[in-house]
């Protein structure tokens, strides 16, 4: 490997060396016998001498780690040729798939284990959340009102650095299986033996996969992938997450049945902004597409339930509303009902259900005997469910229908609401051939607001035969026929990235009302949400809803939309544009300030939080964002954007489905019933974070926006180049066809800074705020504040994990990259690390990272000897292949697999 540099490990150990503890030995004996798998099939595949080539580097990067040895001895066993330097990128990150998955299931153990004690209930739970309100000395009449309006509503989003294939997704759930059944050690040798055999050929299997696809996904392609958790994790765990919170409810005395208060959204097919491939066409495939897939789900669900209900009219009485029911089927359904079986004939549910059944299919296939709607399908089961508790049916059948009706309240006929979303600068391109005016987008916003008033109430002419406006005319006429076609639920909010002012937000319903998209009453029945991005946006934010409040057509569209208003804010850009303490800070302020705008309009204000998977896009623990929004910003919703490696995280498992949503909803309780009391200190903390967040600003956009050189230096410094050729996703990973930060998406962003370890963008210009914050105000009440205000400790914590995560060592390798331009920033980036280190070490009184979480300290050291050598790997192999002007072929194809092994490493990709 052609590598100059040879650093010596930092003078600070961030990690110091921590063990299983005794609570963990199940989790040490998972890692280690799927471990040893990964190594047997290593070896069968590739050869005794690939695996001790394996054994040697992996011994070598625990060497580096742990005594320091120098990063030399490793780097000469990584010397190979692309063919070797792939398949060692990929073991390392088979490895990681191991320790992933064990983990994964290790949290399923714990949860089972404080179940079983049955003394204290689980951090987090819904159990412990309600258990600790009534102390607070909430009411079960609270907590029931919050209950009966309460909305959860994950929205998953296509992801163009997501890195598990749906194939490998498949193959995974093999090992979770296996790992499950025996999570207690309790089965036999031969049960083992055989769970044994089926994880090899899993693993086997998986090794011979490749990684990525040949071709880039297309967003059908996407949708299914999201449709995976939708479908096969989410839509069985769905009524185990009511019978968990009508468990924990019912110890208040006896409570009505919850609401339908869960709600699943998607951006996949529906996200048009800088996606030329996403339009009208993908919104209408992928409404086909889930409503096909949900209806698939009701059919199986309702053989299931055609095989149980039998209950004969000779045992038990049946209500005459099934019997007036099945008989109206035969009519309608005559081909259906002579496909009825005659031993059957004194079993009426089981009649019903297959008539039922054969309307699903009609309804699939759109024909006569469809049902109008969801609720029509509802009403049918309801007929059954009354007859059952009316009869003794409670224990013979009810709460399997149950279950069934609580996922029609959830899925519909639509699987997921699907978002749309567009750049505010494609409606002004549209409008300016509607209106003939090529100025339009240049025009001051004031004056783009009378012509739209015009538009909206129809007093202004437009050129209606505009070919280049067509696609846009034809989103809003497709959204028209969804809600004909599949009800109001199947289409959500019309989001409006890059919004700047009140004529953004104008515009759609302008748009709108040219394509005839209006409902009986002539509004226009879409949820327009500006979607604020950048700082100055979030700055500008209150300014802009005060006008559009203040317009009577938009308050006139308001009104007929409940005066509720969805507002999105942006995590990605907002941290790209001005640095995470900035960012972080500039939404905080937002929703305090909307907050105060909504109670003094009388129009609520619902947020949705535009999160990404990384720590610098407003990643994290959902639970702890929440209880750290400011008071009054929840009040029972919560809606956010779940992304990439995160949905995979959260939602691919059920039982980890479950604690996450349970961990959710618990937190907007909180949130909503009992905020954080008036804190007197917060007055004197605004200031001093306003003041810290303006310095970080200044100091990241120094370097990051304002630095020339910069981009060069960025492009060759981390693997974009690499990430930007990776067939990962559907969408372009720019805006523009500039090369600038500016046009570059956030989320490639982040992931070419987490694939260097250097993890800047979580980092940098924070150490310089912090150490001017505690130089200005002092240590002491630095440390109050980061001890007391949860959005502070949060953004401390935060900052804490990415530290923890990134190798200043490892980074010098990849900025040596970039020439003369690496003694130019790389001193500059180090200084800023050891700043931020130093300062979150005085704040939080410690001499190590990580302290107070022994699991990440511990999950990160499992890792570390696996992903640093691909990390060195990938550092020869850019170097090779930038030489060579970036050819395809093997080169890229080890690189490729090197972006696989790091990502799956660091938990990370954008």
């Amino acid at each position: 490997m052609r590598m100059t540099a040879n650093p010596e490990p930092s003078s600070h150990e961030v990690l110091r060396e921590v063990d299983f503890p005794r609570a963990d030995q199940y989790l040490r004996e998972d890692v280690k016998r799927l471990g040893a798998l990964v190594g047997e099939i290593l070896a069968d595949q590739l050869g005794s001498d690939f695996l001790a080539q394996v054994e040697a580097v992996r011994g070598a990067a625990i060497r580096r780690r742990e005594q320091r040895a120098p990063i030399a001895e490793l780097v000469a066993l990584l010397d190979a040729g692309a063919d070797r330097a792939t398949d060692l990128a990929r073991a390392f990150a088979t490895y990681f798939q191991a320790i992933n998955i064990a983990e994964r299931v290790h949290r399923i153990r714990r949860r089972r284990d404080y179940e079983r004690a049955g003394a204290a209930p689980q951090p987090g739970s819904l159990r412990e959340v309600i258990a600790d309100l009534r102390k607070d000395g909430v009411s079960r009449d609270e907590i029931l009102a919050l209950v009966a309006r309460l909305r959860i509503e994950p929205v998953f989003t296509a992801h163009p650095t997501e890195a598990v294939r749906r194939s490998l997704l498949d193959k995974e759930q093999v090992l979770v299986k296996c790992l499950i059944a025996d999570i207690d050690r309790q089965r036999t040798p031969a049960e083992r033996r055989a769970d044994q055999e089926r994880m090899r050929v899993a693993l086997s299997a998986g090794w011979q996969t490749a990684d990525a696809p040949s071709e880039r996904p297309t967003v059908h392609d996407e949708m299914d992938h999201v449709s995976y958790f939708l479908a096969d994790v989410l839509y069985p765990m769905l009524p185990v997450f009511f019978e968990v919170f009508e468990d924990v409810l019912s110890e208040l005395g006896a409570v009505p049945e919850l609401p339908p208060l869960l709600r699943f959204g998607t951006w996949v097919g529906g996200d048009m902004d800088g996606n030329p491939n996403v339009g009208a066409d993908t919104v209408r495939a992928t409404l086909v597409a889930q409503r096909g897939q949900v209806l698939g789900a009701y059919r199986r669900e309702i053989v299931q339930l055609e095989r149980l209900l039998s209950q004969s009219v000779s045992r038990v009485a049946i209500d005459q509303a099934v019997l007036d029911r099945l008989a109206d089927y035969r009519q309608r359904l005559p081909k259906a009902a002579a496909r009825l079986k005659a031993r059957y004939a004194d079993m009426p549910y089981r009649h019903l259900l297959s008539l039922i059944s054969a309307r699903l299919s009609a309804t699939a296939n759109e024909r006569d005997e469809a049902y109008a709607d969801a609720a029509a399908f509802r009403a049918d089961l309801e007929l059954i469910a009354a007859s059952l508790l009316a009869h003794h049916g409670r224990h013979a059948g009810w709460l399997a229908l149950r279950q069934l009706l609580q996922r029609v309240d959830t899925f519909g006929f639509h699987l997921a609401t699907l978002d749309l979303r567009q750049e505010s600068g494609a409606h002004d391109q549209s409008l300016a051939l509607l209106l003939d005016d090529a100025q339009w987008p240049q025009r001051e916003a004031a004056s783009r607001r009378e012509r739209l008033v015009a538009l909206i109430e129809g007093a202004a002419a437009v050129q209606p035969a505009a070919a280049g406006a067509a696609a846009t005319l034809d989103v809003f006429r497709t959204v028209a026929w969804a809600r004909r076609s599949y009800g109001a639920a199947a289409i959500g909010p019309y989001i409006i990235s890059m919004s700047r002012s009140a004529a953004d937000v104008l515009a759609v319903l302008a748009l709108a009302r040219l394509a005839d998209c209006v409902d009986a009453a002539g509004n226009v029945p879409l949820d327009v949400a500006p979607l604020f991005e950048t700082i100055a946006d979030l700055r500008a934010a209150q300014d802009v809803l005060v006008q559009l409040f203040d317009d009577p057509v938009y308050r006139q569209h308001l009104r007929a939309r409940g005066d509720c208003q969805m507002v999105m804010l942006g995590y990605s850009d907002s941290a790209k544009d001005g640095g995470m303490f900035a960012s972080r800070w500039a939404l905080q302020r937002t929703q305090v300030l909307l907050t105060e705008l909504a109670q003094r309009s009388g129009v609520r204000i619902a947020f949705f939080h535009g999160r990404g998977g990384s720590i610098s896009r407003g990643g994290g623990k959902t639970e702890r964002a929440v209880i750290a929004a400011p008071r009054g910003s929840v009040d029972g919703y919560l809606r956010l954007t779940e992304q990439g490696e995160v949905i995979h995280r959260k939602y691919g498992i059920r039982a980890l489905a479950l604690r996450n949503l349970e961990q959710t909803t618990g937190a907007v309780l909180r949130a909503s019933l009992r905020p954080r009391p008036p804190e007197p200190r917060e007055n004197q903390w605004r200031e001093m974070v306003t003041h810290m967040a303006e310095v970080s600003r200044t100091h990241y956009r120094g370097l990051v926006h304002e630095s020339a050189g910069f981009v060069e230096y960025f492009r060759a410094a981390t693997p974009i180049d690499v990430i930007e050729r990776l067939r990962m996703g559907s969408r372009p990973p720019r805006r523009g066809g500039s090369a600038g930060v500016s046009s570059l998406r956030a989320i490639p962003w982040v992931f070419a800074w987490s694939q260097n370890r250097a993890g800047l963008t979580g980092w940098y210009g924070i150490g310089t705020a912090l150490a001017d914050g505690i130089d200005r105000y002092g240590v002491e009440p630095m440390r109050e504040m980061t001890r007391d205000w949860p959005f502070f400790a949060t953004l401390i914590d935060d900052v804490e994990m990415v530290l923890a995560k990134s190798d200043m060592d490892i980074f010098a390798l990849y900025s040596e990259l970039a020439g003369p331009l690496h003694r130019q920033f790389h001193p500059r980036i180090a200084a800023e690390y050891g700043l931020t280190l130093a300062a979150i070490l005085q704040l939080k009184q410690s001499d190590h990272l990580l302290a107070g979480d022994r699991r990440l300290r511990q999950s990160i050291r499992l890792r570390n000897p696996y992903v640093d050598p691909i990390s060195l790997l990938q550092v020869d192999l850019l170097a090779r292949w930038r030489e060579a002007e970036r050819p395809e072929g093997e080169l890229f194809q080890a690189l490729a697999a090197t972006v696989n092994g790091i990502a799956a490493g660091v938990q990370n990709t954008g």
